[in-house]
């Protein structure tokens, strides 16, 4: 089986060193992931304009769906780095175990979501209409499925990117299976 490296920035197109660049002053590194999307002169630059895009979540709601989805698609890298994330916006380490479930008994309204997320995920896009009525019912609106299925689509790039090149994770790792103990 062929090996993915991780690039670095002397190795990328000079389109791909201005988004080093960038993410190295935005972030304070090029995260492992991110940097192999630069083995494409295209790839990593089409990637980020779908994540930076404008959406109808919260920065929490958006992570709702990153954990429920990385879950099911058992991406250690994409599980680490959100678990990261959901602690620097507010969950503990108990809600994120609860999300990455697909459920969040802490919020009716997460719950809703979770639940959406992680059912479009199981069964590619097919939503099982009481999960649907239930958002509706939390407040979301049709605007909001939208936003939702575009972020389903952005975390499951980034989950199937990382289970074919296997790059390594940069992020304090966490375990696929740590879910499965608390369900």
């Amino acid at each position: 089986m062929s090996t993915f490296n991780v690039p670095k920035k002397n190795e990328v197109s000079e389109n791909n060193q201005a988004i080093f660049n960038q993410l190295e002053k935005g972030l304070g590194f090029v995260p492992n992931l991110y940097a192999t999307f630069a083995h494409s002169k295209t790839a990593l630059a089409n990637f980020l304009a779908i994540g930076n895009g404008k959406t109808s979540f919260s920065a929490k709601e958006k992570e709702v769906i990153n954990l429920a989805v990385s879950q099911v698609n058992e991406c250690v890298y994409c599980l680490s780095a959100h678990t990261a994330i959901g602690k620097m916006n507010g969950f503990t380490a108990n809600q994120i175990l609860e999300l990455r479930a697909g459920t969040a008994s802490f919020d009716s309204k997460l719950d809703a979501l979770a639940k959406f997320a992680k059912n479009i995920a199981l069964n590619r896009g097919a939503t099982d209409p009481k999960i649907l009525e239930n958002l509706f019912e939390q407040g979301y609106t049709k605007g909001n499925i939208a936003d939702a299925v575009i972020l389903v689509g952005e975390i499951t790039i980034t989950n199937y990117f990382h289970r074919t090149t296997e790059v390594a994770v940069d992020f304090p790792v966490v375990a696929v299976s740590d879910i499965l103990a608390t369900v």
